[in-house]
Formats: structure tokens, sequence, C-alpha cells
């Protein structure tokens, strides 16, 4: 064999009969390790973990040519919590890899339905993945079991139900059901039948997961959403700041505040206006003749903010809930009768990459998420959690940014407490912190940057419309994000 014969190969590789002196040579002086059953490897530097998880799926097929991928794997698509891949093959073995134990069971072989997959490979099915975990199995020595259960197979249906509708269960019956006599699933295809018919309220069956009983009751939730209200609600356990009760203010003062924030909610939406024009639609009623919505979205936050009792107003339960957001959002978006004032959303809604809960998941996500509300001791952690509880369900088709910040104030203002205002500069900093919770699961920037708007707030001297003015533009308050952003220039307290 030539000398350079190892240039060839892939960094990981199975050794064969007639490459066996050539690799047991090479190995001898130290040009490969092996790392497995006839399994060798040109690099000499990583762990074999990390470098059979690089060729996991190459490997398997090297391992079980022309194999099903199966059970649990075919639906997680990932190796079990201990490293098990099952597989249906020829026969039924244990191949111990670094990291990975490869599963073999018999059963019958790939079907029309179940497609290619990496190598020689194939995958279950989607239909036959559930039948398959539906089927009872044993708990190995690591504590894993070859399929899921009855309790993931309902979550996952409940996902399949949440994100492709109803229907999508009826196509995936279907096909379970002519699939089933050709691989033996007869009886676990019943029982699959039932739990279809149970998630969509037509037949009984004991369902077992708490998602499921909901679809079935006719009140599904968003339970990826739930997750993130979770992660905020122990982060605001855990650090929540102390509160910042409110400075003695009189009218004037009040009134200024009020109009600064209706002022700077709307900025942030877009519906943008100098601080003279919006004075003159609040405190006097001019509204643009070009603009009469857009001047009635900054009317309608002030008709909310600025009154002391709306503002003192919040949910003692989750029909309260419903009903302080669905009022207030009458009120905010009077004079759009296209965005269903008071009416939750009829149509998906997203922001960028964000999709917000499905419109049939609103209220009861609403009602989840109230649950852990209900149980956060401070007014700060309230506001906090009332904010991206709204403002992730978006229960509107518009005005959810407005009324997200509108209930969390109302937090503040019912117990004594300073409000959180997010002036225009600091605009991209909310947001971040919003997405960092949303797509990135850490709630933490959030509470820090609302703790920081908040002492904004306390430490601005709220006085005059004119003199509050000057001391914002000041602070930078009214600065477009970017640009500020882009000069290193930050809010900044007085």
């Amino acid at each position: 064999m030539a000398r350079n014969w190892l240039d060839a190969m892939p960094e990981v590789f199975l050794s064969t009969t007639e490459r066996s002196s050539a690799v047991s040579r090479a190995a001898s002086s130290g040009l490969l390790r092996r790392i497995g059953s006839k399994l060798y490897t040109r690099n000499l530097v990583d762990p074999p973990e990390q470098i059979v998880r690089r060729h996991l799926w190459p490997l398997v097929a090297a391992y079980a040519p022309g194999a099903l991928i199966a059970d649990r794997t075919a639906l997680e698509n990932v190796p079990a919590p201990d490293g098990s891949i099952f597989v249906v093959a020829g026969r039924a073995r244990d191949i111990e890899l670094p990291g990975i134990t490869i599963r073999t069971r018999k059963g019958a072989g790939p079907q029309p339905e179940d497609r290619p997959f990496i190598g020689d490979l194939f995958i279950s099915s989607t239909a036959r993945a559930f039948l398959d975990n539906l089927a009872p199995s044993r708990q190995g020595k690591s504590g894993v079991r070859r399929t899921l259960g009855r309790e993931q197979v309902e979550q996952r249906l409940d996902d399949l139900a949440r994100r492709n509708g109803a229907e999508a269960l009826n196509r995936l019956r279907d096909e379970a059901r002519a699939l089933a006599p050709r691989i033996g699933r007869e009886a676990e295809f019943e029982a699959f039948d039932r739990l279809i018919g149970a998630l969509q309220g037509t037949r009984k069956d004991d369902l077992v997961s708490p998602r499921a009983r909901a679809r079935h009751a006719g009140a599904p939730y968003d339970p990826d959403r739930l997750h993130l209200f979770e992660l905020l609600y122990r982060e605001l356990r855990a650090l929540a700041p102390a509160g910042r009760a409110t400075r003695d203010r009189g009218p004037e003062a009040r009134s200024t505040l009020a109009f600064f924030e209706a002022y700077f909610s709307n900025f942030i939406e877009g519906t943008e206006f100098e601080v003279e024009e919006a004075a003159a639609i609040v405190f006097r009623q001019a509204i643009p003749r070009d603009r009469p919505a857009d001047a009635h979205d900054i009317l309608g936050t002030w008709q909310l903010v600025s009154d002391p009792v709306e503002m003192a107003r919040t949910p003692a339960d989750a029909d309260e809930l419903l009903d302080l957001l669905r009022r207030r959002h009458a009120t905010l978006m009077a004079a759009r009768p296209e965005k269903g004032p008071g009416q939750f959303k009829r149509e998906v809604n997203r922001a960028g990459r964000t999709v917000f809960v499905d419109p049939d998941h609103v209220e009861n996500t609403l009602r989840q998420g109230f649950d852990l509300y209900r149980s956060l001791e401070t007014a700060f952690a309230r506001a906090v959690y009332m904010m991206f509880l709204v403002s992730e369900v978006h229960p509107f088709a518009d005005g959810n940014g407005r009324i997200a910040r509108i209930m969390s104030n109302a937090e503040l203002v019912a117990a004594g407490e300073e409000r959180i205002l997010v002036p225009t500069v600091y605009r991209a900093n909310y947001l971040s912190a919003l997405k960092a919770l949303s797509q990135a699961q850490s709630p933490e920037p959030l509470v820090r940057t609302l703790d920081f708007a908040q002492r904004w707030v306390a430490a601005t001297p709220w006085a005059g419309l004119e003199g509050t003015r000057v001391d914002l533009e000041r602070g930078h308050a009214f600065m477009d994000a970017n640009e500020a952003e882009n000069a290193g220039i930050r809010l900044r307290l007085p």
C-alpha cells in the first residue's frame, strides 16, 4: 500500500480486512489511534468522544449499513441522554463507541414511507416513529428506555397540533392506520387513534400530560412561552431589585411624567411626533389632519397612563387580566378599527425571527402565565413579568408593546412605586433585552435594563413640560438609538 495512503483517509474510519495490516503498522507507529472496535482516527489530539460525535451518522451507517433509525432516536434526532442511538437492523446487538452506543434490534425493515438518511441509513416516518414510541420498553442500566412513552408522545402531538393545526393530526392518523399492519403495530395504532381523538376533544382517553389534558378541555396553551415565563419568574424571585417609592409630585409634574410615558411608548413603536406636536395633541386636542390615527395612538395612551384610577387597577385573577387587556386595548386603538380594538388577534403575528403565540392559544397561555405572576412578591417583579408576559404572547393585532408597558406600569402605580419609561435613546437596549429572553432564554438583561429605566425615572426632576424637555435633552433621551450607539452616547442620569 502506498506510503501516503493515510492522507486519503477521513479523520475517523473503520478498518477492513484488506487494510488491516497497514492500519496496524500505522497504529504501532503512532500515526493512528484505535478508539473503538475496528475504529481508528488520524486525529491524535481531540478526545475520542468529540471525534465520534463529529462523524456520528456516517459511523452508524458504517457499523449498521442499511439500518433504520427508529424508536426515540427517530423523534428526538439526537442520541439519548446516555448516548444511545436506537436502530432496526438484521440482528440485535450493542455497539460501544466513545460516548455513543448503537443499539440495534430486529423488526420490520424500511417501508416506503420511511425516508433515506445519511449514508445508506433510513429514518422512520413520523407516523412510524409515533407508533414505535407507544410500544412498551424496559429501562436500561443507565435509566434510559428505548421508547419515549405515553407522556412524551402526548406532548409531541400537542406540539404538532399547535404548530400545524388539527388537520395535521388527522393526516398523521391516516398514515399510521395504513402503516400499522405492515410493521406489527396494530395494538399501538389503537392507542394512537384514541389519543388523537382525545386531543381533538372527540373521544375520551386517560391522558397523562397536563398539556394534552388542556387541549382535550379546549384550553391549549404554548408550552415554549410558559418555559420562558418560568425562567423570568425564577430570575425575579432571586434577583429582583428593591422597590423605589414614588416621590411626592404635584399635579403638573404628574401630568408631565404621564405625557412623556405616552410620548416615548409610542415613539418606540414608530409613531413619531415632535414633542411640541405631541403636547398639542394631548393638551389641546389638536389632531393633525394628515395623521389622525397616529395622533389618537398618543392620545389613547395618554388617557390610560394619566388616569390614576385606571393605573391603580391590577388583575386579581386570570379573568380580570383578560378583561383589563381588552378594555385598555379598546381605548388605545379606538381610532384603528381595522386592528380590532379590544379583540384578541385572529392571525399569527411576528417580529423579525420571532413568531408569537398562535391565536388559538392566546387566552390560555395568558392564564397559565398568570399563575406565576400572582405569586411574585414585589411590584417591580410583577411589573417586569407582566411586561414580558404581554409582549411575548402578543395577544393583539397591533399595540402590544404599548399595552405591555401600560400593564407593567399599572403594577408600579398601584404599589406607589416609580414607573418604568423607555426613552428613545434606550430603545435598542430595551428591545435587545426582550430578545435575550425570547430568543436566548436569558432573563437577566431584561431585569437589569428595566431596573435602570426605573432608576432613571426616579432621578429625573419631572416638573413643567418645557423644563423637563430641556432636562431630557441634556440626558440624550430623545436621541435615535442607532445614532447614539454609533457615537458612543448613552442615556445619562440627571
